[in-house]
Formats: C-alpha cells, sequence, structure tokens
C-alpha cells in the first residue's frame, strides 16, 4: 500500500547511494541501460554539466519503503530553458509567454543531453508494481509542478509501453523518429551488405573504401582507453559542439569522471593518420545496444563521418552480438546507410488549459504526419525487396 511509502523529492543524486539508484534504476528484470546509471547522472551534476547555473536543476523524485530503502525514482530536472533536450517546444514556449504566461521553469524527466530511449518511471521490481508505484511518482511530478506554479512537465524518450501508459493517464503524447540499426544476425560486415540492393551495396562499398584510405582504426574500451585518447577526443568534441550547437554541454570534467566511471561501458572509435588519431566517435554499451553519442575530427576527409560513427559501429555491433546501434537524433542520411526508421516517443502535462487544448490540437496533426512519413521511409530502405 503506498502508506506504508514515502515520496521526497532529492536536489542531488549524490544524495542516494550508487547501489540504491540502480538496484531501481538497472533491476535484473530489465535490460541494463548506461544513460540510467548512477555513475552517468550523478557524473551529470557532479562536473556542472547538468547544474544550476546551466539550467538544470535537479528535483529527483524517489520513493522510500518503511525501513528507508528506495524502491521507486524519477529523474527530474526544473529547466529555466529547452537546450540539450532534442524533443522541441521552443514554439510552445514561445506562445505561451506572448500570450503573458511563463514557460519557464518546465520540469523535464529525461536524461540530459541524451536522446535515448529509455525508462523514466523506475520501480525496483522491474516490470513487476503491485503497489502502483509509476502512478505515484507521476501523480507527485504532477503535483510538484501545480504546487510551485510551474507550466508543464515532460517525459522524453520514453519505451512505448510507458508512453502508451501515460496516454491513459491522460498526458498529451508525441512522436517522432530516429534512424537505428537492427542487427539481423550478420555474420559480418559484407553480410549485412548482401542483404542491400545492388546500387546501395555498391555506393556503401564506395564511401567505406574511399573513407578508409591511408587511415587505421581503433576500438578503445576500458583500461586501453588513456588520459591521451580523451585529450584528442575532448578537442574533436569541442570542435563539433562550437560549430553544430553555439557551445558545448559537456566539459572536460563530465569526460573524466565517466571515465572513472565508466570506461568499460564506452567505447572509442578513432581513425588514425600515421598514427594520430584525426577523427573519433564516443559510444555507450548497453546489454543490447551500442549507443552513438558524440564525434569529432581534426581533418576532413570524404565520408569520415559515416565511417567513423556508422560503419565501425555495425563491424562493432555484429562482431560483439549487439541487437542493434542507436546513432543519435536526427539524419535522413543514415537511411541509405542500412539505418531504418524507428518511432520515439514522448509524453506531457500541461497546466494551463488552452495552452493544452491548442497543443493538443497541434499534436493530433503532428502524429499524423510522423506515421505518413515513417511509412515512406520504410518503402525508401536499402535493403533488397521481395523476389530481388
Amino acid at each position: 500500500m503506498m502508506s506504508d511509502y514515502q515520496l521526497k523529492t532529492i536536489s542531488a543524486l549524490s544524495a542516494v547511494s550508487r547501489t540504491a539508484w540502480d538496484a531501481v534504476a538497472n533491476p535484473p528484470s530489465e535490460s541494463y541501460d548506461p544513460f540510467l546509471s548512477w555513475d552517468f547522472l550523478e557524473a551529470m551534476e557532479s562536473s556542472g554539466a547538468a547544474s544550476t547555473q546551466e539550467g538544470w536543476t535537479p528535483a529527483h523524485i524517489i520513493i522510500e519503503g518503511e525501513n528507508g530503502e528506495l524502491r521507486a525514482a524519477m529523474p527530474l530536472y526544473a529547466k529555466t530553458h529547452s537546450q540539450g533536450e532534442y524533443v522541441f517546444d521552443h514554439s510552445w514556449a514561445d506562445a505561451y509567454e506572448r500570450a503573458g504566461g511563463d514557460y519557464y521553469p518546465k520540469l523535464l524527466s529525461a536524461i540530459p543531453f541524451t536522446p535515448v530511449t529509455g525508462r523514466r518511471r523506475l520501480v525496483r521490481d522491474g516490470e513487476m508494481d503491485p503497489d502502483g508505484l509509476r502512478d505515484a511518482l507521476l501523480l507527485g511530478a504532477v503535483k510538484l509542478a501545480e504546487m510551485n506554479q510551474i507550466s508543464s512537465l515532460h517525459l522524453n524518450f520514453l519505451t512505448e509501453k510507458e508512453y502508451v501508459s501515460l496516454g491513459e493517464a491522460g498526458l498529451l503524447q508525441r512522436t517522432d523518429r530516429q534512424f537505428h540499426f537492427e542487427n539481423g544476425g550478420y555474420a559480418d560486415f559484407d553480410d549485412f551488405l548482401s542483404k542491400l540492393s545492388s546500387a546501395k551495396r555498391k555506393n556503401l562499398r564506395k564511401e567505406r573504401k574511399k573513407a578508409q584510405e591511408g587511415l587505421t582504426f581503433l576500438h578503445l574500451s576500458g583500461d586501453d582507453i588513456l588520459p591521451e585518447h580523451w585529450d584528442h577526443f575532448f578537442e574533436f568534441y569541442m570542435d563539433t559542439g562550437s560549430r553544430k550547437w553555439g557551445f558545448p554541454y559537456l566539459n572536460r570534467e563530465t569526460f573524466e569522471l565517466l571515465h572513472e566511471r565508466m570506461r568499460d561501458k564506452m567505447l572509442l572509435i578513432f581513425a588514425c593518420d600515421d598514427g594520430l588519431p584525426i577523427a573519433g566517435a564516443l559510444n555507450f554499451i548497453g546489454s543490447d545496444t551500442l549507443y552513438g553519442r558524440y564525434w569529432g575530427r581534426r581533418d576532413e576527409r570524404p565520408f569520415l563521418h559515416f565511417e567513423v560513427c556508422y560503419y565501425q559501429a555495425i563491424d562493432y555491433a555484429i562482431a560483439h552480438n549487439l541487437k542493434r546501434v542507436e546513432a543519435g537524433a536526427q539524419g535522413g542520411h543514415k537511411l541509405a546507410r542500412g539505418y531504418g526508421p524507428a518511432a520515439t516517443y514522448s509524453a506531457h502535462w500541461i497546466g494551463h488549459e488552452g495552452l493544452r487544448y491548442a497543443i493538443d490540437q497541434y499534436l493530433e496533426q503532428e502524429r499524423a504526419a510522423v506515421i505518413q512519413e515513417h511509412e515512406y521511409l520504410e518503402t525508401r530502405q536499402p535493403f533488397k525487396k521481395t523476389g530481388e
């Protein structure tokens, strides 16, 4: 019964032990998600990347049992902007503020700077939730918003099951799409290529040959990752962040903490010219998925981004029997390279009735457009058609 539990809000993940958090974030009954781990989330906070100064104030909701044991949790942040989320609500904020409302701060349940699908209402017993702790977490977040006159609550990159559940609870539903590589049990990259149409197969071979000219490639994980490797990668990351986003979200301390805590769950892929890294990509390793996160380069080479981020990731996933590669947000160019469309989901509680109605009408049309686009993209995949 919920009367046997206590719901709290904590202002830092360090207030909870690593063991207690991970017991609800990655229980044995669930697949391992590196981004839900205490190691990852606390590194975002203690390095200052996800901090009040950067517009991310931690406000995590936890539920404890009678003996103080952590039973459930929801990663939650009060945000003063919409950067680093990848589910875009800037137009919602603009409309509300033009009407005289304060859209910010808002509440966000998501992984900072990480557009990866995963669980958001975390329960120690995994799929089993006889005491309705997931409902209690949602109710606690909504009450937190109402008590503090916060405009909205957003849960981004949900599993499909949680998306459906939150829709049934009355939250507004939003869909989008990414591009993922699905491992069809391929023996190697050539086996994967053999499943593509002739024209696409030839194009990918030409791209790989051109990208690999004069270069060698390193896959580094665990203790094989040395400080000098981070020196190179951080240079790449800062260059890409400054060009693409206007400013990088993470700092050097973030990567140092992640290395200290999670190097066995990280994969650095480097392209090297005469032994010197000229480009690199950072990936995280889940129980069945390789997650591509950041990339950068010192030298511009034809197709080098595709090779380092997409093809080398496929090589690794096949060699290590991983089911899929998630290579980040957006990127229709991934489709021709064997990464198929995959739906993403979010759910939204809007406090103001008028704003809620307007967003609801917009999302109904947006969902229809996303479905139509998804169906079209399915027909454009590079794989052989039946009978070919």
